[in-house]
């Protein structure tokens, strides 16, 4: 009960434009206002900046994240964002949310973690949620066949491109789905499924956003370069605001894949992605297939020109060999 009290105090104190009395708090919840200062307070224990205004109320000052402030920022969405959990650490914000659809979870829900100890990226490996990082998956139950669900992890490249250009405008996609700054990493994506044959049960999308560097650096076993938001934006980046960006994004596009189909979505990506009609190399895990990137197919594949023609590729990892200028 004082989990869901102090939860609808900051709900109701985060969509506020001034300060909210403590007898309209104490009303709409059927307590005392003796108890709602007493939720106040260990409200601001926890880092919430709840100030005080004599004859006014309580009003919330900065952009303290919490999966309350979050909800309440996302109340109008349809799919995506209408229930929230923010854990401090967690092992993976992908597996706990497999834990959660397992046993029955709502479509759109949405597992935040401040901290992981298990992360993972694509390819096997370790996702490191360090610095004002943030790690978010989100569970969907698409009415699709499994070999269509790769077009999710396309889908969640473009939802992202579309909310963090507001930081950065030369944000692009490198196939399959992560995100570049000046050609250094920003984010990943990483997408499982649960399903049987011809029957998707559920889709986890996990998202990593390095919003900013961490103080020590970055560490020392990653292998890509990588960047951050704020390096380029050059401003402070609220990770309330982030994240609410990333979720409104999620929901409009996956609304718009759900009714008009996949390509819209192709349209979208293949003018984000950073290699569109140059040349790359991929790593099929086996060999080394160079070629121009020429489109993307029905199925998320990457169709590539080479010199034995045009070449399927399903999964690998794509090195530029040539690049934009805006790159």
């Amino acid at each position: 009960m004082k989990s869901k009290s102090r939860q609808h105090i900051l709900s109701r104190l985060s969509t506020s434009s001034g300060a909210l009395s403590g007898d309209a708090l104490a009303q709409e919840l059927g307590i005392s206002r003796a108890a709602i200062w007493k939720h106040v307070d260990a409200l601001r224990k926890q880092g919430a900046n709840i100030q005080s205004h004599a004859g006014q109320g309580y009003q919330l000052c900065t952009d303290f994240f919490s999966a309350a402030t979050l909800q309440a920022q996302c109340s109008n969405l349809h799919r995506i964002g209408k229930h929230i959990q923010h854990f401090d650490s967690l092992d993976s914000s992908n597996r706990e949310a497999m834990r959660q659809a397992e046993a029955g979870a709502k479509e759109g829900t949405v597992i935040v973690a401040d901290q992981q100890s298990a992360g993972r990226g694509r390819l096997g490996r370790t996702w490191h949620t360090v610095g004002e990082s943030l790690a978010l998956s989100i569970i969907l139950r698409p009415p699709l066949s499994p070999e269509k669900v790769s077009q999710l992890s396309l889908l969640t490249a473009v939802a992202l491109q579309h909310a963090l250009s507001q930081y950065c405008n030369n944000i692009r996609i490198k196939w399959p789905n992560d995100l570049l700054i000046n050609g250094a990493k920003v984010s990943g994506i990483l997408t499982e499924m649960r399903a049987e044959p011809g029957l998707v049960h559920a889709v986890i999308v996990g998202i990593g956003i390095n919003i900013k560097a961490p103080e020590q650096g970055w560490p020392s076993d990653i292998s890509q370069t990588v960047t951050d938001l704020e390096s380029h934006h050059k401003k402070p980046i609220s990770r309330l605001q982030c994240a609410t960006s990333i979720l409104k994004s999620m929901d409009q596009w996956y609304a718009t894949y759900l009714q008009d189909g996949f390509a819209p979505i192709r349209a979208a990506w293949w003018q984000a992605h950073a290699a569109s009609g140059q040349k790359v190399r991929v790593h099929d895990g086996k060999s080394y297939i160079e070629g121009v990137a020429q489109a993307l197919d029905d199925d998320g594949a990457l169709l590539l020109a080479t010199q034995d023609g045009i070449q399927r590729i399903i999964a690998g990892e794509l090195e530029l060999l040539e690049k934009k200028v805006t790159l």
